[in-house]
């Protein structure tokens, strides 16, 4: 889920691989050339395919379910988005000593999300984002995939992860006021979720948006998408958005306290384990980290 810059051949994948599983699967692409995508995700290694296509695979064993839901699901869902999500083009079988399945999917122009400057309007992106959630969320969630493993437990309650949470509020040390932490994890396991399930993204940060004329225009990579809690969502409120955004984010999307106060607690989670993880091998990051859960709490205090 967390993007990084790796070079080819991480988790045993490079495109001498891809091009022997394109030849043997799908001749009628041999002759198209194949190179790394400058910027990979950490769930799936991908690469262009010609000027149109990606190939994606999976780096982990534990990442192969969503191989098939994103090709079951990602056609059902596109008509009822409001910008474009990846096409679905082929499906690719185990070979070349390659032991999951994998996917070609249509290339989507347009550079992530990751960057401020590439973003014309906080605010007007902020309410783009927020209609894009309620649209995925009025989909039908009938026969869809119920939160759980595959999603990461995304969509599920949050006390998945409490022993996680509570043994990184006892990690971190001073990089966070863990007693308005704790506070806030608590309320997040005490708000239950009440409402029917619906469509959830599940990963929804700026590496898996694409901007284009500082725009919001395309979303990527389903692979923790589900039906359940939709609070998950919510979580960029915090990690991309602050101040007036993060207003406009929450006036579109709309949502009820219990789930703003689960949505928290997913922040915090996330920015806990990642400041355990990062305080010694990369401080700046684990200040990032620090620095979100900083508007958590501030968030929750205001409520």
């Amino acid at each position: 889920m967390d993007a990084s810059q790796g070079g080819d051949g991480r988790a045993g994948i490079d495109a001498a691989l891809v091009r022997r599983l394109i030849a043997a699967q799908f001749p009628q692409w041999r002759d198209l050339p194949i190179r790394p995508v400058p910027v990979d995700g950490w769930d799936n290694r991908t690469y262009r395919l010609g000027d149109d296509m990606t190939v994606r695979l999976p780096t982990a064993a534990g990442y192969v379910p969503a191989v098939e839901k994103e090709n079951t699901w990602l056609p059902r869902l596109a008509p009822h988005l409001p910008v474009p999500v990846p096409p679905v083009l082929a499906l690719g079988r185990p070979g070349e000593g390659y032991p999951h399945p994998w996917s070609v999917r249509g290339w989507l122009d347009g550079e992530t999300a990751t960057a401020p400057d590439r973003i014309a309007d906080l605010s007007a992106f902020a309410v783009d984002l927020g209609r894009f959630v309620l649209a995925l969320q009025a989909v039908d969630p009938a026969g869809g995939p119920g939160a759980g493993a595959h999603s990461f437990h995304r969509g599920t309650p949050p006390a998945y992860y409490d022993a996680e949470t509570r043994a990184a509020l006892a990690a971190v040390g001073d990089l966070v006021d863990t007693e308005r932490a704790a506070a806030v994890w608590d309320a997040a396991l005490s708000a239950d979720f009440a409402g029917p399930p619906v469509w959830f993204h599940g990963d929804l940060a700026g590496g898996n948006l694409l901007v284009s004329g500082g725009r919001l225009c395309a979303v990527l990579d389903f692979g923790t998408s589900g039906t359940g809690d939709p609070a998950c969502d919510l979580v960029i409120a915090w990690t991309l958005f602050s101040a007036d955004s993060r207003a406009a984010f929450r006036r579109t999307v709309g949502q009820n306290p219990a789930t703003w106060a689960r949505a928290r607690g997913w922040a915090l989670w996330k920015a806990l384990i990642s400041v355990v993880r990062f305080r010694t091998a990369n401080p700046p990051l684990a200040a990032e980290h620090a620095r979100v859960i900083g508007e958590v709490l501030d968030d929750a205090a205001q409520r």
